[in-house]
């Protein structure tokens, strides 16, 4: 399955496609850390099978960092978020970063899981800080997520480069 999967830079062709994308993974802004981002606005890795757009990944490069924004996979489980993520690396790596790192919710178990399988480790907990999101930035994010769990707390995850 990954003989035609393509990784490659969203370029401005593509931003429309992407746009719609984030809208379906409902990403056009996402609260993180006290401050809301708009992915957007920022680098794109774009997955791509038959054409077809079948994931997206932002990212940010600050200094020696560099943060996974948004992952996400159309189709789970055929390597897309894998190459992604390993893309993202060389990228990162290739601009002298030395860390890369991303957060999630603590409700997101499959991410929790996808993550430390391809080398993250589990970095800090921000407890509280989806609470003071939902009550400061991103009134619409839901109480309750994945598996019935509360939604409340960041969870920071790295790897080293």
């Amino acid at each position: 399955m990954e003989r035609d999967l393509v990784i490659r830079d969203r370029t401005a062709a593509d931003d429309a496609d992407v746009r719609a994308f984030y809208e379906r993974w409902h990403s056009l802004r996402v609260a993180r850390r006290g401050r809301m981002e708009h992915p957007p606005e920022h680098p794109a890795l774009l997955a791509e099978r038959g054409g077809r757009l079948v994931g997206v990944l932002t990212y940010v490069v600050d200094g020696t960092d560099c943060e996974v924004l948004t992952l996400h996979a159309d189709e789970r489980g055929t390597g897309v978020g894998t190459a992604l993520v390993d893309r993202v690396a060389e990228v990162a790596h290739e601009a002298g970063c030395r860390r890369l790192w991303l957060i999630t919710t603590n409700d997101n178990v499959d991410a929790l899981r996808f993550y430390q399988r391809r080398g993250f480790r589990l970095y800090a907990l921000h407890a509280g800080a989806v609470d003071e999101a939902r009550r400061t930035l991103k009134p619409e994010i839901p109480e309750i997520g994945d598996h019935g769990i509360p939604i409340r707390d960041e969870v920071e995850l790295e790897r080293d480069l």
